[in-house]
């Protein structure tokens, strides 16, 4: 958040003025109205300060900083006003037929929901009609998008469509804020400006919230949308937009009590064409025979090709199986979110001859990718899911729904007569659901009631919710954050049942899982090392993956731990950046294997960390060598993702009778007895990665909360002179302990007794170790 303007002049403290000549404070308070949004309030505060106090001097040097104050923020506004672009909007774009239409929907309105065919125009020109009704000058306009790469992407097209630079129209995405006070749109992720509301919990910095792509129903998109509808009577100032593709939009609208604004988009017709998979036929061959097709029917009319795919590796396999077709005329260009900016920003380019743009569903509804008249689909997606038993988080590949199939179709209408070949056929799209599940009803929960919490909302059952989650998994989540110690379940008050632990915990722009080993590395002694891998696991990973012998990555390895691996390639990096140009630096990283954009983001989130932290008052100590230290911090962030090695089968039994293999890449041994994942990730089966090897002591310590302990069998130890008892120690039934000799009077006090009286006093069985 930028800092109050400061005045150009400061009144000269050993100086009282006359009191005829101070500012009146009801004046001042009036001239406040002129200011931006957030000026005013901060200014109006400082109002009421000063008029409490007494002391006459004070009180005059106080009134006169805020008077420079105001000549301050008035000036600034100015500035914001003469900002303001000629506005004009392209005649070929569908939104501007209904552009009257939406300029009398938001200003009768408070909300309204515009929904829209893809490539109608509506995330370009949004700002634009936002600016003609005057709003951005009191407050900047703020455009949210799912996804960095349509931020940064939709920014740049704004900005040249109103011929204006950075900061008028700036992009906002984490690590690269190019917003300032000057800055009029803002178009930002979602995730970003959620994370603004633990500083400005009623979003004073804007005075127009554009959310688009609401239809995605991404669990930032919903809670957003809940917070919002939370914010709005506080906030009567506050315009929002929602803007959907045709898809469910009246339950949105619903839930606003809003208007729909529809406007049309794709005007040429698409021919789909069904080509199912055969049976001898692999994917990456059937995408590639798909695309020459395309490339050579007369209706495409030398248009461009778009293929969807389900992941990165797909995208490499099609590219792969593209390029053996032998086709040079065709440049073939991989797009997905993880790309670095420069070759995301590639297909957006002016081209010479034919491109095929393989891509993920970042395609689908975020971006519009210029050129198109041809798609293939092949039909899947990875889809987040955490499972109900295992509580699991899941990134299988599924099949889309229907509207997401027909979103992308809809990205070759465009420009002309377009063709759509999906590599599934009409019976089994027939039997798909007709809409995407929203993620919040099918992913872990735990940072969503984090978060919620840490801003006063406890009940997520009357939060304003679109689609409700399910209780259970509501509770899912508030179990896995009394597992990490942020909530306390015997708490009578809900404002109690955030721990201060929990409350640092929500501060942390870590899962928050990774953050609790952040904060049990405090007490490790070991913050700069826990660091480092929490920010590590949080990204994409940097290594390229290599099957060989010649893996540079290997010397990371050799210590036998995952976690220190990730300690090791820190350390390389950053013999390597220092002193080196960036592209010197970027070509160390190709050498040796590494994605250059990802080891930047890792190291962006270290540093966006150790501020964090020493805003918290932690201790950035650092124990190079202390291993045990940082993998017991890891415990503690993953209690539920230790493993028994089964040596008959060769996996780990986990908790809640799960079972799962340590990753084939990991450095730890296949055998090793005791282990600990920082993630359990279901694919094709359920892997541990980034894992360590842990004692069992260790985890009976961390777990103390949440542990079994029974006891059975009591019997005399004549040597020790008392009655013993034997303990298991259970962790969400997996054993930690079993058969260990305790004191029987740990567990029962009376029943010790009787068993001293019969055995030691009546028959006599004392101190039968010195006979």
């Amino acid at each position: 958040m930028a800092a109050d303007p400061e005045p150009e002049t400061i009144p000269d403290r050993d100086v009282v003025p006359d009191p005829d000549s101070l500012p009146d404070p009801r004046e001042l308070r009036a001239r406040s109205r002129s200011l931006t949004i957030r000026d005013r309030q901060r200014i109006r505060r400082r109002i009421d300060r000063a008029k409490r106090i007494r002391e006459h001097g004070r009180r005059a040097r106080a009134l006169q900083d805020i008077a420079a104050r105001i000549t301050a923020g008035e000036a600034l506004v100015e500035r914001r006003r003469r900002a303001v672009p000629d506005l004009s909007y392209p005649a070929e774009l569908p939104v501007t037929a209904a552009r009257d239409d939406l300029l009398t929907a938001m200003r009768d309105h408070q909300v309204i929901v515009v929904a829209g065919e893809t490539g109608s125009g509506k995330s370009t020109q949004l700002p634009k009609l936002c600016l003609e009704l005057g709003r951005g000058v009191h407050g900047t306009i703020a455009h949210t998008q799912p996804r960095r790469i349509a931020a940064r992407s939709i920014a740049r097209r704004v900005a040249e469509e109103l011929g204006v630079e950075r900061p008028v129209v700036a992009s906002s995405v984490r690590f690269d804020d190019q917003a300032s006070d000057e800055t009029l749109v803002r178009v930002m992720t979602d995730g970003l400006l959620l994370a603004e509301i633990d500083r400005d919990p009623l979003l004073r910095r804007y005075d127009t919230i554009i959310v688009d792509e609401a239809h995605e129903r991404s669990l930032n998109v919903d809670v957003l949308l809940g917070y919002l509808a939370r914010v709005l009577p506080k906030r009567p100032d506050l315009g929002v937009v929602i803007t959907s593709a045709t898809i469910d939009t009246e339950r949105i609208a619903a839930h606003f009590e809003a208007p729909v604004v529809t406007v049309s988009g794709r005007t040429h017709p698409v021919e789909i064409r069904h080509r199912p998979l055969a049976d001898t036929t692999d994917q990456p061959t059937a995408i590639a025979d798909a695309v020459v097709e395309l490339l050579d029917d007369p209706v495409v009319d030398g248009g461009d090709v778009l293929v969807f795919c389900s992941g990165e590796r797909e995208i490499d396999d099609a590219t792969t199986a593209i390029a053996a077709t032998e086709r040079p005329e065709v440049e073939v260009l991989p797009l997905f979110a993880r790309l670095p900016t420069a070759e995301q920003q590639r297909v957006f380019e002016p081209h010479d001859g034919r491109r095929v743009i393989v891509a993920t569903n970042v395609a689908e509804t975020s971006l519009t990718v210029p050129g198109i008249r041809a798609v293939v689909d092949a039909g899947t997606a990875r889809i987040a899911r955490a499972g109900r038993r295992t509580k699991v988080q899941r990134l299988p590949v599924e099949p889309i729904s229907q509207a997401s199939a027909a979103q992308r179709a809809g990205r070759c209408g465009r420009l002309g007569p377009g063709v759509c070949i999906r590599l599934y056929d009409e019976d089994d799209l027939a039997a798909r659901p007709a809409y995407t599940e929203p993620e919040i009803l099918r992913t872990n929960l735990a940072a969503v009631v984090l978060r919620l919490a840490s801003l006063g909302i406890h009940d997520l059952g009357s939060f304003s919710f679109i689609d409700p989650p399910d209780r259970r998994r509501i509770a899912d989540a508030e179990r896995l954050l009394v597992e990490l110690q942020a909530l306390d379940p015997s708490a009578v008050d809900d404002r109690d049942r955030l721990t201060p632990l929990g409350r640092r915990l929500a501060r942390l722009p870590l899962d928050p899982r990774l953050g609790r080993m952040v904060l049990q590395a405090e007490r490790e002694g070991c913050v700069s090392e826990a660091i480092v891998v929490a920010a590590a696991l949080s990204i994409v990973d940097p290594r390229e993956r290599i099957d060989g012998d010649d893996d540079p990555h290997a010397v990371d390895r050799e210590d036998g731990s995952d976690v220190v691996a990730w300690l090791r390639l820190w350390d390389r990096v950053r013999a390597a950046r220092r002193g080196s140009s960036r592209r010197a630096f970027r070509r160390w990283c190709d050498e040796q294997r590494l994605h250059a954009g990802r080891v930047h983001e890792w190291q962006d989130l270290v540093r966006q960390l150790r501020t964090t932290l020493d805003e918290l008052d932690v201790t950035r100590s650092s124990a190079p060598d202390d291993h045990d230290a940082l993998h017991r911090s890891l415990l503690a962030g993953a209690l539920t993702h230790v493993g028994l090695l089964d040596r008959r089968t060769g996996e780990h039994r986990g908790v809640r009778g799960t079972r799962f293999r340590v990753s084939g890449r990991s450095a730890v041994p296949r055998r090793a007895r005791w282990v600990v994942a920082a993630e359990l990730v279901e694919t094709n089966r359920l892997q541990g990665r980034t894992a360590a090897r842990v004692r069992p002591e260790w985890i009976e310590e961390l777990a103390d909360h949440l542990v079994e302990r029974s006891w059975s069998e009591p019997s005399w130890d004549a040597e020790r002179g008392a009655a013993v008892i034997d303990e298991r120690v259970e962790l969400h039934g997996l054993a930690i302990v079993r058969g260990r000799t305790v004191p029987l009077a740990v567990v029962d006090v009376e029943a010790a007794r009787r068993w001293f009286i019969e055995h030691a006093l009546v028959r006599g069985e004392w101190g039968r170790r010195e006979q």
